[in-house]
């Protein structure tokens, strides 16, 4: 079975009676990763169902966003707040440090149930027994039944802050696509295309997700707006980034295992070797871009983070982390802050080994490749 954008988007239309995908700047993202799909990424039958899955609720949800914004116009006219943004390369603490920021009620934060399905717009008086967490919830079980070794690589819970990777996929210009499945052609079309109307839809799904559930302080986080952090600006221009950092050589290890895993349930294509040279590559450049956007606009919106204060005292490199972005951190949000960090101390979910070796990676290889960053940033843990 061979995709086809045609159909694809026929299917959404089906499903939800809508007609109007907004603008036409999905549309080469979404030609683009059906070409990916149809010739490079070696699918087996349930990577097929997944991927059309995936691709079909995108359109769907971009849809029904669409519908919504002609409904209620007045969205529109919502102000995001921030956001503060966690940011940094993958396996650097990110969903932890996540996790204790979004644990503070003076955050709005991205939830996995409604990334997943923004409309309805969510109730503030519902959004705890909103249907769609159950929904979620059911999903990230039965992914775990079916893969058991992946509970101890990601963190995942319905009403648990997400990344932006279902937002981004909204438009088809997004690089969790490469971790789900090998498009190595998909992502070099990605690293030159425009990514300022990506965010411009970004943002106009954080209107409609916090119209009717407040606060407008948003929360956000995931490595790969460093790839992009030019047009994240030109979208938010208020951003402020919390940037973790750790010796990249225990990053792509870990990098490696876990898209190796992840793309073993689509493909059973296995590379290593190549697997670990795409992601130095491609990791190295976000860094690359990250950092040459720092020295451009200047570190005032930066806070630094230690992937190992993090580890040995979550709580005080939070309140750290508040001190230096200007926030309060009131004594509410340092106990909510607490209690996350007692109920989720590291290795709860189980250990995730991996070798970097296994990949035809050497630390001083990867050091290398990542010679201005380790010169620049304290990133030996």
């Amino acid at each position: 079975m061979s995709f086809s954008a045609d159909a694809l988007e026929d299917g959404a239309r089906a499903a939800t009676g809508l007609d109007d995908f907004g603008s036409s700047y999905y549309r080469e993202g979404l030609e683009r990763t059906v070409d990916a799909l149809n010739t490079e990424a070696e699918l087996n039958d349930l990577g097929r169902v997944m991927q059309h899955a995936t691709i079909s609720n995108a359109l769907i949800q971009r849809l029904k966003i669409v519908e919504t914004y002609k409904q209620h116009p007045e969205i529109a006219d919502e102000v995001v707040e921030g956001p503060v943004v966690v940011l940094g390369l993958p396996r650097t603490g990110t969903t932890a440090l996540s996790q204790l920021v979004s644990a503070d009620p003076q955050f709005r934060s991205l939830r996995v149930w409604e990334s997943q399905a923004p409309t309805p717009p969510p109730e503030a008086a519902t959004q705890r027994s909103d249907p769609r967490i159950a929904q979620a919830a059911e999903g990230i079980a039965m992914i775990e039944q079916m893969f058991p070794d992946f509970r101890a690589m990601n963190s995942n819970e319905p009403e648990a802050a997400t990344e932006c990777q279902d937002l981004m996929g909204m438009s088809f210009r997004t690089f969790h696509f490469d971790g789900v499945v090998r498009v190595p052609r998909y992502v070099e079309w990605l690293l030159g295309s425009d990514m300022r109307e990506t965010y411009a839809f970004h943002k106009d799904v954080l209107k409609l997700l916090q119209w009717h559930c407040k606060p407008n302080l948003w929360h956000l986080r995931t490595p790969v707006h460093m790839f992009a952090l030019d047009a994240f600006v030109d979208a938010y221009p208020n951003a402020k980034f919390l940037w973790s950092h750790r010796d990249p050589a225990r990053v792509l290890g870990s990098v490696c295992s876990l898209i190796a895993h992840v793309r073993s349930w689509s493909s059973d294509r296995k590379d290593p070797e190549e697997l670990g040279a795409e992601q130095l590559a491609w990791w190295a450049e976000g860094m690359r871009r990250a950092m040459e956007f720092r020295r451009k606009f200047g570190d005032d919106r930066f806070v630094d983070v230690s992937f190992a204060a993090l580890q040995t005292d979550p709580v005080a490199t939070v309140a750290d982390s508040y001190e230096k972005l200007g926030l309060t951190f009131t004594d509410s949000a340092r106990a909510k802050v607490r209690q996350w960090a007692d109920e989720h101390k590291p290795g709860h979910r189980g250990t995730h080994t991996y070798d970097l070796a296994d990949y035809g990676l050497t630390p001083e290889r990867v050091h290398e490749a990542f010679s201005d960053y380790m010169a620049t940033y304290d990133a030996s843990a």
